[in-house]
């Protein structure tokens, strides 16, 4: 771009070379992310531990003293900024208000790294794994929900019955769902 044109700007060019060196982290810097973690996401005392891992790899530390990231943690779930039953059980509302199964649930619970929630935590909500998994063909249009009119072929019920078992549903809900005649039928399966 030529300066003599009027209305035209230079573009800044970019710095060639090695990237900046990382700034060290001490213990304060450390107590500051894992409060800013803990105050952006909701989290589990697993993953917050394993995000102050991160940053103590990717950054050098400067104290003589190892970090305590386990007592960080652990500070935080005792002053109530963590909490992993109250994440357990809104994780698993969530996770059963899109449908899916008992058996997703846990496995999402189980990779973040928490227990499953007793039934006493979820006194407000209990759900049959039936209701899950009608709410589950409802919302992909599965099995009597179907728009089609037509009866769905051998290769229809084994694709619905997949995804129904992928979701983490037990093989009897997913056949008694899919075998309803017609949604009304398959509603009704969830006042038994």
């Amino acid at each position: 771009m030529d300066d003599d044109h009027p209305g035209t700007t230079r573009r800044k060019t970019r710095r060639h070379g090695p990237p900046p060196a990382p700034r060290p982290l001490d213990a304060e810097q450390l107590k500051a992310l894992a409060l800013h973690y803990a105050a952006r996401y909701a989290t589990t005392s697993a993953r917050l531990a394993d995000y102050l891992r991160r940053k103590l790899k990717q950054r050098p530390w400067t104290s003589d003293t190892p970090p305590d990231v386990e007592g960080l943690v652990a500070r935080l779930v005792t002053l109530g900024y963590v909490d992993d039953a109250l994440w357990a059980a809104s994780k698993q509302r969530e996770m059963q208000a899109r449908g899916l199964g008992p058996r997703r649930v846990a496995q999402a619970l189980h990779a973040a790294g928490v227990a499953a929630p007793s039934e006493d935590a979820l006194e407000d909500t209990p759900e049959p794994a039936i209701m899950a998994a009608v709410r589950f063909a409802r919302r992909r249009r599965l099995g009597p929900f179907r728009r089609i009119d037509a009866p769905p072929g051998d290769a229809d019920a084994r694709k619905a019955m997949a995804a129904m078992l992928r979701a983490g549903h037990g093989f009897e809900e997913a056949r008694r769902v899919l075998a309803a005649p017609d949604a009304a039928a398959a509603e009704a399966l969830c006042e038994e």
